[in-house]
């Protein structure tokens, strides 16, 4: 697995202080480069990832910048026009938030993604922009054979759903992400960035403050710790593929190293085919390391609530020359332990 320390390099991260971003920032620190971190800190544990980041060794720089604000937005990159690495993680990521303020989740996702594209191509067109998409640009992929087995659900078809699969984006939040996906694929192909563009599953790990309507992962498994209630929307039997944090981490610093092959690719980034958990196998897991029954609570499905979704990972493991390491199991358990010691954050 090839790593990005070689050199000293400058990181620009949108998003920085959330789950996914704090986790990378973290990785860059540590090999030596400077963090440029983007962040409204508007999400649940927010406050709490940049004061870790703070507290590490490297050289960090914080903005607290809203990407619905072009002038701000096109004023911060331009001071960090040097930057040769953009990573994109900046979003409203809940489907349930979308459908209750389509508006909020439009501007953040679609049109903040556009002015953060427009500002790269004025100031640093050379450098290296990655995107965290989503699976949901496939749709409630009802065409698709599902059958009901006991404690999940699973596709009829083998190796998940492929990055030919047609788009059919559900949802205000599915379409503000496509739309999002589509511009950074098209910003490639008409102005030469440099892009890739993640269709990225569950993930899950280390700093995630999940809660009931994001992060199911994270948030069943803070829960289960600090003995809060558990809604299941639906049967429970919902699959997905998971992918831990530091899994992805890794495709990241193997997309930057191959850049140039591989700009304007969209890949999917998930667990795969191997690495899948439906909510009722999770729920099992959490009782075994807690040693106590969860007793969930059942309530209606929710709208955009794919039964089941297992990314087809083979393009990217072709084009990075990268597979996820960690299965559900040990993940579970890492993101377990860390909730233990950390409970003071969820008080």
């Amino acid at each position: 697995m090839v790593r990005v320390e070689e050199e000293r390099m400058k990181y620009l991260v949108t998003g920085g202080a959330g789950f996914i971003g704090c986790n990378a920032v973290q990785r860059w620190l540590a090999a030596g480069h400077t963090v440029v971190v983007l962040d409204d800190l508007s999400r649940r544990g927010a406050d709490a990832n940049l004061a870790w980041l703070q507290a590490q060794r490297g050289e960090l720089l914080f903005e607290r910048i809203d990407i619905r604000d072009a002038a701000l937005l096109d004023a911060a990159v331009g001071r960090h026009k040097d930057a040769e690495v953009v990573l994109h993680l900046a979003a409203q990521v809940a489907v349930t938030t979308s459908v209750s303020d389509p508006r909020h989740d439009f501007e953040v996702n679609a049109f903040g993604t556009f002015n953060l594209l427009e500002s790269v191509r004025r100031h640093m067109p050379s450098a290296v922009f990655l995107y965290a998409s989503t699976n949901k640009v496939y749709g409630g992929l009802e065409e698709e054979g599902v059958e009901e087995l006991a404690g999940r659900y699973a596709f009829r078809r083998t190796g998940g759903v492929p990055e030919t699969q047609p788009l059919d984006f559900h949802s205000p939040y599915g379409c503000s992400k496509g739309a999002a996906d589509q511009y950074v694929r098209d910003y490639a192909r008409i102005y030469g960035l440099r892009t890739v563009c993640f269709r990225q599953s569950c993930i899950y790990g280390y700093r995630q403050f999940g809660v009931e309507d994001q992060g199911w992962v994270a948030w069943f498994t803070i829960a289960a710790v600090t003995g809060q209630p558990v809604t299941i929307y639906g049967n429970g039997k919902q699959v997905r593929d998971l992918l831990f944090v530091d899994d992805l981490c890794d495709a990241y610093d193997e997309a930057v190293s191959r850049a140039d092959t591989l700009k304007g690719a969209v890949l999917n980034l998930g667990g795969g085919p191997e690495h899948t958990l439906s909510l009722l196998e999770l729920l099992a897991m959490l009782e075994q390391l807690t040693g106590r029954p969860l007793r969930p609570r059942f309530a209606d499905w929710r709208p955009g609530d794919q039964p089941v979704f297992v990314a087809d990972i083979s393009r990217a493991a072709t084009a990075l020359g990268w597979r996820p390491t960690v299965d559900v199991h040990s993940g579970v358990a890492r993101l377990y332990r860390w909730v233990e010691e950390n409970r003071a954050l969820f008080g």
